[in-house]
């Protein structure tokens, strides 16, 4: 900010003085106005350096730019590329190549277009994909394997899978392409849901509008879904739809400014939502979604979306990538007998912001542009301030901005919540191909962001767990035992968070869910205080959610957050009694 402030206030002076030399001293403005130009910068400095969050680099070099993340049960992340670019930065192992007579760029290509970070080690390995990626969907299926779907090229059809494996030296497990199987209809920009019954959903795509699931049902598979045709523009502006699984079992589907809640059992749409205010939402469009945190408080039977930001009608299509974005977000209650969006504005416009869940709750926005449009260099003037939305928080106060970025993440940028509480971001490739040079170079540079509650000064607050349930039954109690510096003096929630699948602006799968919890019983009597390393010993007991309507059988990350700062989450898995 004081850089673009320097240089703005420097290009302002030279357009308004085009004769302006070192001889025309007189031209130059007198001293009180330099003296007031520092006086103003130093002010923004040091408000810019008191804004929440710190960011830290964690690889300058992770071999490919991620299109495409997730985290595994292992607390690894699969990052993702396309494979009709050439070759990327990182050598394949064991001198393997992919051999394809039919790839437009390498015939024979040794390089890898995904890799797994792990972000204890801050290393990445290289793993094998056969066929395109290039923008495809995934989710995890109940026992953890990520099931992939679709893409371009070769990739159209395919369904791929990965079977994560702890990060450990000998680690071997990589991509497979299923050879028995393949998708019903090409899928290139579809959405993916895991459903209650494990299955996933894949929604729509490129010219496709139509569902289907895997594993594939001969009697459902593919169905007509008329509404993703009538709400198609000359944009396109269909693609990646927002999918929401809802407490009732139904799915939520969001495309360009409207939305429809849909049967997917039955194939039918059964309820029309009222369209969103203002602009175009989904891809090429580059708005964001998610679907507010679901809490026992209300028996998880409110469901809330919210949806901010996006491209101005026209930004892609005539390639207008000055065009001011939105900055606009709407919100509504899904599940309400006549729903209604509630608008409200963000400080500033956002085009491909990624929106992440985080422990407590809260919506973290982050990367993408201010101008223009998603699609390959038809964006401008990054959006380097991350954006807090405090959902309980009353209009008009909700959004916090955040310490900024130094790295600009374009077109082609992920983020997602990590067990220990950061962000991982990834990615920004706004070129066709690998391009390291000019305004916005392709960026391999993985960051973490770290939200205000990971200060050092909040660690007295921070729950350890120390005894977590593997496997939690819908419905059933389970104890938690914990320890933390100082003594508990409210209610500690039990926080579970899904592992999306990270892309385009939208994280695929993604769910938050608030516990029924018992106050915290400590462990400990007045004559023997603490443990050994002065951490104080407590339990809990929560109750799993009730049905898998309300949280899809997968692996979640459980969190303990104790006046808004969260543990280091275990993995525990839902699964029936």
């Amino acid at each position: 900010m004081v850089q673009q402030m320097r240089a703005t206030m420097a290009n302002d002076w030279w357009l308004r003085n085009p004769a302006r030399t070192s001889s025309s001293i007189l031209a130059a403005p007198p001293f009180w106005c330099w003296l007031l130009i520092a006086v103003i910068v130093n002010i923004a400095g040091a408000q810019e350096q008191l804004l929440p969050g710190t960011w830290e680099v964690l690889m300058n070099n992770a071999g490919i730019a991620s299109m495409h993340s997730a985290v595994t049960r292992f607390g690894t992340v699969v990052l993702l590329d396309r494979t009709d670019i050439g070759a990327s930065q990182i050598a394949l192992p064991e001198g393997r190549c992919r051999i394809d007579p039919a790839e437009k760029a390498l015939k024979r290509d040794c390089s890898a277009h995904s890799v797994v970070f792990d972000p204890a080690s801050n290393s990445v390995r290289p793993l094998m994909i056969l066929t395109d990626t290039w923008c495809s969907s995934a989710q995890f299926l109940p026992d953890g394997t990520l099931l992939h779907t679709g893409g371009d090229f070769d990739g159209y059809r395919k369904i791929r899978r990965f079977v994560p494996c702890p990060a450990e030296d000998g680690a071997d497990c990589d991509w497979e392409e299923l050879s028995h199987t393949q998708l019903s209809a090409g899928r290139w920009y579809a959405t993916n849901q895991i459903l209650p019954d494990g299955r996933i959903i894949i929604i729509g795509g490129r010219r496709q509008f139509t569902t289907e699931f895997y594993p594939a049902n001969p009697a459902q598979s593919p169905m007509d879904l008329p509404f993703l045709r009538e709400v198609l523009d000359e944009q396109m502006d269909n693609l990646y739809p927002f999918v929401h699984l809802l407490p009732d079992g139904n799915l939520f589907i969001f495309a360009n400014t409207d939305a429809v809640l849909y049967d997917y059992m039955s194939g039918k749409v059964v309820r029309t939502y009222p369209r969103i205010d203002g602009n175009p939402r989904n891809y090429p469009s580059g708005g964001s979604s998610a679907m507010l945190a679901l809490t026992a408080a209300n028996d998880y039977s409110k469901a809330e979306v919210l949806i901010c930001g996006g491209a101005q009608f026209g930004a892609f299509m005539e390639e207008k990538v000055d065009m001011a974005g939105s900055g606009s977000c709407g919100r509504i209650i899904a599940t309400d007998l006549e729903p209604m969006w509630a608008m409200e504005d963000m400080p500033f416009p956002r085009v491909m912001g990624d929106m992440v869940m985080l422990p407590t709750g809260d919506v973290l926005i982050i990367n993408g542009a201010q101008s223009g449009s998603q699609g390959y260099e038809l964006a401008s003037n990054p959006c380097l301030y991350p954006l807090l939305y405090q959902p309980d928080q009353d209009a008009g106060l909700r959004f916090m901005t955040l310490t900024p970025a130094v790295t600009p993440r374009m077109y082609h940028s992920t983020a997602n919540l990590l067990p220990d509480g950061r962000v991982l971001v990834a990615g920004s490739n706004p070129h066709y191909s690998y391009n390291f040079s000019g305004e916005f170079p392709t960026e391999l540079k993985l960051e973490a962001f770290s939200p205000e509650y990971l200060r050092p000064e909040l660690a007295n607050l921070r729950p350890h767990l120390t005894t977590t349930p593997e496997r939690i039954a819908y419905g059933a109690q389970f104890q938690v035992s914990f320890s933390v510096t100082l003594p508990v003096t409210g209610i500690v929630e039990a926080n579970l968070a899904s592992a999306p699948f990270s892309t385009h602006s939208f994280s695929q799968g993604q769910r938050l869910l608030k516990l029924a919890v018992s106050a915290a019983e400590p462990l400990f009597s007045l004559s023997f205080m603490s443990s050994a390393d002065g951490a104080l010993p407590y339990t809990l007991t929560a109750t799993a959610p009730p049905t898998p309507l309300v949280a899809p059988p997968s692996f979640y990350m459980l969190f303990l957050v104790n006046q808004g700062v969260p543990s280091v989450a275990t993995w525990v898995q839902l699964v029936s009694s």
